[in-house]
């Protein structure tokens, strides 16, 4: 059978390959995560003074190399922390409980004139971008690793091309929050996040339908699927968001108001999943229309606080369990030399991949329009990889390819977050007070 005209096409619910993992969190192992990320953040926030995602992350890094190293030296503590890590199932976790609420909070806050007025810049980032960015990584990992004796499929490179390729919107979100970037730099930055995820997964599940079965994959398929999955998301996130900005607008009570967003990202996550949609498109879609049509039309003022304030805060804790699970999960990494050269090699092929990526789209519009000056090295600086990639890569099956792939890839994680994150307030400050004063520093709108 056509892979791509089966009625149950690969979505973000069943890319997870490791069925021997629980498949719920126990109620234990997540109030370890939790009294974890409280006293992770009260060490950062008292001693280290790190932006809080970035601290957080650094700590559990810390304490899991530390981990690692009292296994070495024949302590057994590192085994009990590994099957604790092993539980958590980072993969599903992420993309099938906490991303529908990240994604949310952050669409929630997005000014949607903002977004239409990059419109032409974001889509061809979060899809052209993308694509070149996947062959790019591909082709130059693929002679990297000929280079130092590793020899892996040319298709697994591409594999490894499309996980790392997407931004992630939970780092350049979380991380945004601290530089003062321009306004129309940081819409094109968190506008790209929020929708490239969407293109990159898809990209993702047509060369693993590839390697599985590489006689019966079509273009017609592959635009199938991605009509499917990224249109038909966007088109199901409008009507969900839509029935819900009624819902609103019919009643005048914060608590069931809150219900009716809490219903809304978790059913419409959870049915778009369903109906093999992209539940994270969808929810991105539907926050954009709560938060900006919804909470200009339906909302009484008192609504507007209590939503702001409980949507704040769960992306705030939701973000503290996140970066300790991906400090946390290089205890399940294969560590050896091998894999931290090609962990280290990885990242000026991505940053590279993502200079050019970012490039192409941005030149062609200049004949047209103009940019914030320097436009196309903030947005490879600030193109940070997180949460997703590891998921992704996670998602893999159980072998020497996949150990590869996740140890690139977290190598390509950890800087993004910890350099690129820490330094992109001070990069923008530096660029932007080297142009030159009659340089526009907000671009005028697309076209």
């Amino acid at each position: 059978m056509h892979w791509l005209s089966m009625e149950a096409p690969m979505s973000y619910t069943n890319l997870s390959t490791d069925d021997t993992r629980e498949a719920m969190i126990p109620f234990e192992l997540t109030a370890l995560l939790l009294v974890l990320a409280a006293i992770f953040s009260y060490l950062n926030h008292r001693f280290i003074r790190l932006p809080t995602t970035i601290g957080l992350m650094v700590i559990a890094l810390g304490m899991s190399l530390a981990l690692v190293l009292l296994g070495k030296l024949g302590f057994a503590i590192d085994e009990q922390a590994k099957r604790l890590v092993e539980q958590l199932n980072f993969s599903k976790t992420l993309m099938e409980g906490m991303l529908c609420f990240l994604l949310f909070a952050g669409a929630l806050h997005i000014n949607l004139n903002d977004l239409a007025r990059q419109k032409l810049a974001i889509g061809l980032c979060a899809t052209v971008g993308v694509l070149i960015s996947t062959c790019l990584v591909g082709a130059a990992t693929y002679y990297m690793l000929h280079l130092v004796g590793i020899e892996l499929p040319f298709l697994t490179c591409l594999i490894f091309g499309a996980l790392i390729s997407p931004t992630d919107p939970i780092a350049v979100i979380a991380i945004l929050k601290g530089t003062r970037a321009p306004k129309s730099l940081e819409t094109k930055i968190a506008g790209e996040s929020l929708f490239n995820d969407g293109v990159g997964v898809v990209v993702f599940l047509t060369l693993i339908h590839i390697q599985a079965d590489p006689g019966h994959v079509s273009a017609m398929g592959v635009v199938t699927l991605f009509v499917q999955e990224a249109i038909g998301g966007g088109i199901f996130g409008f009507l969900i968001g839509f029935i819900a900005y009624r819902l609103l607008r019919s009643v005048d009570n914060y608590q069931v108001e809150m219900l009716i967003s809490l219903a809304l990202v978790t059913g419409g996550y959870a049915l778009a999943n369903h109906l093999h949609m992209s539940g994270p498109i969808a929810v991105v879609v539907a926050g954009l229309l709560i938060g900006n049509h919804g909470r200009q039309f339906a909302m009484s003022t008192t609504t507007r606080e209590h939503l702001d304030s409980f949507w704040e805060l769960i992306d705030e804790i939701l973000n503290a369990v996140l970066f300790v699970a991906i400090g946390l999960e290089i205890m399940v990494l294969a560590i050896g030399r091998r894999e931290i050269l090609v962990a280290i090699l990885a990242v000026p092929i991505v940053l590279g991949a993502r200079f050019i990526s970012v490039s192409v789209p941005i030149n062609i519009l200049r004949m047209r329009r103009s940019f914030t000056p320097h436009a196309i090295k903030i947005l490879t600086w600030a193109g940070l990889r997180g949460g997703i990639s590891i998921a992704l890569a996670l998602s893999l099956p159980a072998g020497h390819d996949r150990d590869i792939l996740l140890s690139m890839t977290y190598g390509v994680v950890i800087f993004s977050i910890i350099v690129q994150g820490l330094t992109i307030g001070r990069v923008v400050s530096n660029l932007l007070s080297t142009a030159s004063p009659e340089a526009p520093i907000d671009a005028p709108a697309d076209h």
